[in-house]
């Protein structure tokens, strides 16, 4: 909590007095999170064009924003995923967020894979594989922020979804072999 309140520029005793305990600030933090990360993919959804496909990339995209997508946030994003003691009161915060971009990116690539005639891969394999891209690569940012930037990790799951429905996205154009 020390740490917390001069990094935040306060004393402990306003801290431990808004907070009342380090859960309800770390749960609080988390929450944070998530909302604001919902409402980027969400604007970025409603702002999309009309195409299945380009929902989709909006909601890629505002996975890598600058102000979603930074080392302070991935690292609080990954201390929680790592708290495996408290990782049932995380979840049971933030799972209808998360359910809900589910949801939507299933909806999706039902819609992508209808219009295209996909059926090598199930419209829920897809959206499984997608969720777990976006961790998977905030991830790697977070660990190897020398391997690719924000942009480079976008067009990895831009890659994946050339692959998969070819018709609806393009294969990024990877730089130095990328």
């Amino acid at each position: 909590m020390s740490t917390v309140t001069e990094i935040a520029g306060l004393s402990l005793g306003i801290v431990n007095f808004h907070f009342k305990s380090k859960q309800n600030l770390l749960e609080e933090t988390l929450l944070f999170l998530a909302k604001e990360h919902h409402e980027q993919w969400l604007e970025a959804f409603d702002n999309a064009g009309l195409s299945a496909s380009e929902k989709l990339l909006a909601i890629v995209d505002a996975h890598f924003h600058p102000q979603i997508c930074t080392p302070k946030k991935l690292a609080v994003w990954f201390a929680f995923f790592g708290e495996a003691g408290r990782r049932k009161v995380y979840r049971s915060l933030i799972n209808d967020i998360d359910q809900e971009r589910y949801n939507i990116a299933l909806r999706l690539c039902s819609e992508i894979a209808e219009d295209g005639g996909y059926d090598d891969m199930p419209p829920r394999q897809v959206a499984n594989v997608l969720e777990a891209l976006y961790d998977g690569i905030w991830l790697e940012l977070l660990t190897y922020p020398e391997n690719f930037r924000r942009p480079e990790a976008r067009d990895h799951i831009v890659a994946f979804l050339s692959k998969v429905y070819p018709d609806h996205f393009r294969m990024p154009e990877f730089k130095h072999g990328g």
